[in-house]
């Protein structure tokens, strides 16, 4: 009788601690949602804002490609360091509180200003995000999917992304104009989402310490200090590279979109919600896909096989969104958001799924900064052939970084299955 009250117990407090982590994957899911809320609102309207202050595209595209670089890059030193001192509480809340760069913006229009709260935004990511990763797949690992985990979070995190621009979008429809007064209100209305990004935030680390969600994780790791990253992290690393070097990024194609009044300023801040919004359904689908193929195959690794879509589906993107078709500029911001979908769930599902908990935050770091630097060569050589007046390059640039990643995919997926 004893017995089977014990496994009654065991049963009901397993299905609590599901339950729990579950919640709080919502929670940061939330806490993601303000976050994509504040920055992607700028990001949908910081080109054509620079543009309205008379700078040209190669400028926007080093600055903003300076920004994902530090915003990258910095996730590396981030990294270590929450996983040498195991703070990654510290991290996060000084990473979000970074984000009140974002409605500062508003009260500014010098250059020198405008570049350092810019990059203050993307530092400030740059320390948060592998801790959050960190502590994410530390509460879904054995407990939830780690797709399905980063697949919701990466929803609620695009739902933020389509409300965000829709700011600018409603200012411009009621102000009736989008000049530099009603750039500066957007940016300045953005204090409010980020007042209860915090507000979550501070529950979150509440209620992840009050339930001990990590307690297991953390105390099973400690018997694998001395474990190396494998070389499948490596090659998947250069995987990524060339993968996102050739992804052409927003502020090249919002730049192009308004130089050549191809749309109004209301309606490429609706298109860029538009794409967010299919990159959270993109996320929901392309996470659980993740899991299934993990299941099926019984390999934690068997989840990479998504990868294989992610070259061939990006190869289309700048020839229909750098085109001057409204229709094909629509399906190119579908594309984008079906691209970004798939990079921002899969490919941090994939690094919990190849490093250790311990070297996480150090995995993700590297991997981040590879990314960044990917970003940064891409966004800064596309804004310089753009200036050039050479689309046809751009579009070429792209097709071979998408070979290449191709051809490193086979080598990842070799090294993940011996």
């Amino acid at each position: 009788m004893s017995s089977m009250s014990s496994k009654k117990d065991v049963i009901s407090n397993s299905n609590k601690l599901i339950s729990t982590a579950v919640t709080v994957i919502i929670i940061f899911g939330i806490i993601s949602m303000f976050g994509d809320i504040i920055y992607e609102s700028a990001r949908s309207a910081n080109s054509q804002y620079l543009n309205l202050l008379g700078f040209s595209a190669a400028t926007v595209g080093l600055v903003f490609g300076v920004g994902e670089l530090l915003g990258y890059a910095l996730r590396l030193l981030a990294g270590i360091l929450s996983d040498k001192s195991g703070k990654h509480w510290v991290f996060m809340f000084v990473g979000y509180g970074m984000l009140v760069s974002v409605p500062l913006i508003g009260f500014t229009m010098d250059w020198n200003i405008l570049v350092i709260l810019i990059l203050m935004e993307r530092i400030g990511k740059a320390l948060r995000n592998p801790a959050k990763d960190t502590v994410l797949s530390g509460v879904a690992e054995n407990q939830v999917g780690i797709g399905f985990s980063f697949g919701l979070q990466e929803a609620l995190d695009q739902l933020g992304a389509f409300l965000g621009p829709l700011f600018f979008t409603a200012i411009f429809y009621f102000m009736g104009k989008s000049g530099i007064a009603e750039y500066q209100l957007g940016y300045k209305m953005q204090i409010v989402p980020f007042i209860l990004l915090m507000l979550f935030l501070y529950f979150a680390y509440k209620k992840i310490k009050s339930m001990n969600l990590l307690s297991n994780v953390e105390n099973k790791s400690k018997n694998f200090k001395n474990e190396k990253l494998e070389p499948v992290f490596w090659h998947y690393t250069l995987f990524t590279f060339f993968c996102t070097a050739g992804f052409v990024n927003f502020s090249i194609i919002g730049y192009h979109l308004k130089a050549n009044g191809l749309m109004s300023d209301g309606n490429i801040t609706l298109l860029y919600s538009f794409a967010m919004l299919v990159d959270a359904v993109t996320a929901i689908i392309i996470g659980k896909a993740y899991d299934h193929l993990k299941y099926k195959s019984k390999k934690k690794t068997g989840g990479i096989l998504v990868l294989a879509l992610i070259p061939l589906i990006t190869i289309p993107l700048p020839l229909l969104a750098l085109s001057n078709s409204t229709t094909l500029i629509v399906l190119g911001m579908m594309l984008f958001g079906i691209i970004m979908g798939t990079h921002e769930t899969i490919m941090r599902s994939a690094i919990a799924d190849i490093t250790p908990y311990h070297k996480r935050g150090t995995g993700y770091g590297i991997f981040n900064t590879a990314y960044g630097l990917a970003l940064f060569a891409g966004s800064a050589f596309a804004g310089l052939l753009y200036d050039m007046n050479l689309t046809i390059l751009i579009i070429a640039f792209t097709v071979v970084m998408e070979i290449i990643a191709s051809a490193l995919y086979f080598r990842m997926n070799k090294a993940a299955t011996t």
